[in-house]
């Protein structure tokens, strides 16, 4: 079996990351020189306001490949690639993301790595599905992405349909809970995950005592959690993001609110124990994926981000640096860049990479993704259960080599 070094992109007799996607492209002829060819791919999430700790991470993952790439002198079609990254924030905001998506198209970009909301993905897509653009989001997990039929939507990680009941199942089995609690910030991705958790607790068994919303700028949760104090939640499921969930908590404790609190991978950021304080601990939280030490080539991309950037993996930059890398293997599979051609070839594309496997199904999801559960220890996540997906098995391989 052929090994590839993580994070080098195929050029020639090099192969691409991953096993699944290893391969050779041809070769210019000896004494011959191949034309250069610019790549332009589009990365968009909120790159300004209270979430921009994630969407940096993201744009991070996606200038690192591109760099790996562009050190490796990817060939495709005879041409040597060199790779331009064009960053766009889009605030969160799902009224800014069409404009945002318009833009990228308009600069007739290759492909889209984001967006990083649901609320934000979702509005995006049509537009790049016009413009006939792939779109890879590292991190929108509301089903209705894929469900409106675009040919040019892709996602590597699992959606909340699948993340939602295995969290919700968590609730009523392992957690055994009597009196559920949901809060939500009725954003696509907050209420949607939120939703289903809800479905899949009460059928598991659960009682849900309390159903309360908020919004994804709140930061005072104080009447809210007084409502919710009253009915004794033994758990409290919120549905967003960790700038509200740090808060969140807080309030939590200063009420003397003693129930578990679960969040979903909104929530699974190293950002929250800045936010939270020691409010935190004991905090559960799922993760459509495996941990970073446990992807096959997670520990090498952990160390290799923080020397580039000085910090650590904020939350999906490994999903980031996937996307990216999925582009560049169907373009070599397609021997074209442009997008119409490489499009196909991302339907039916077998790849390995920092996360594990990807393929998509006939919607665009990823193939069996797993759900991670972590809890909230010490001031870092530890992983306490996986469920699903053909990834463990992978990550343990690599684990013993």
């Amino acid at each position: 079996m052929i090994r590839c070094n993580f994070g080098v992109v195929a050029i020639a007799a090099s192969m691409l990351l991953g096993i699944g996607g290893c391969g050779q492209d041809k070769q210019p002829q000896s004494g011959t020189k191949s034309q250069a060819l610019t790549v332009t791919i589009g990365i968009v999430a909120p790159l300004t306001g209270p979430q921009s700790h994630i969407g940096k991470d993201l744009e991070n993952a996606v200038r690192l490949a591109a760099e790996d790439a562009n050190a490796a002198k990817v060939i495709v079609g005879g041409k040597q690639l060199t790779f331009a990254v064009m960053a766009e924030d889009d605030q969160a905001d799902p009224k800014m993301a069409p404009v945002v998506a318009q833009k990228l198209a308009d600069a007739k970009v290759n492909a889209v790595v984001g967006h990083f909301n649901s609320g934000t993905t979702i509005p995006a897509s049509k537009i790049y599905s016009d413009a006939g653009i792939p779109q890879i989001s590292p991190s929108a997990t509301n089903p209705k992405y894929t469900e409106q039929g675009f040919k040019t939507a892709f996602r590597v990680v699992a959606n909340d349909n699948q993340q939602g009941k295995v969290v919700g199942e968590y609730i009523a089995r392992e957690l055994k809970s009597k009196a559920l609690a949901i809060v939500d910030d009725r954003t696509a991705y907050g209420q949607g995950v939120a939703d289903v958790v809800e479905r899949s607790a009460k059928a598991a068994g659960a009682k849900v005592v309390a159903r309360e919303f908020t919004t994804d700028k709140s930061t005072d949760f104080k009447a809210i959690l007084t409502k919710i104090k009253s009915r004794k939640p033994d758990v409290i499921f919120f549905g967003g993001i960790d700038t509200q969930a740090g808060p969140m908590l807080k309030q939590m404790k200063g009420l003397g609110i003693s129930a578990q609190y679960v969040g979903a991978d909104g929530i699974q950021s190293t950002e929250l124990f800045k936010l939270g304080g020691d409010a935190v601990e004991g905090t559960l939280a799922s993760f459509p994926g495996l941990p970073l030490e446990r992807m096959p080539q997670g520990k090498g991309f952990g160390g290799k981000y923080k020397a580039k950037w000085n910090q650590d993996v904020v939350l999906y930059a490994p999903q980031g640096y996937d996307a990216f890398n999925v582009f560049i293997e169907a373009m070599r599979k397609a021997g074209s860049t442009e997008s119409a051609k490489f499009l196909p070839e991302l339907a039916r594309i077998e790849y390995n990479g920092i996360t594990g496997p990807i393929k998509f199904d006939e919607k665009g999801d990823i193939k069996d993704g797993p759900i991670t559960m972590f809890k909230a220890v010490g001031g870092k996540w530890q992983a306490v259960a996986t469920i699903g997906g053909s990834a463990p098995a992978q990550a343990k391989a690599a684990e013993k080599k």
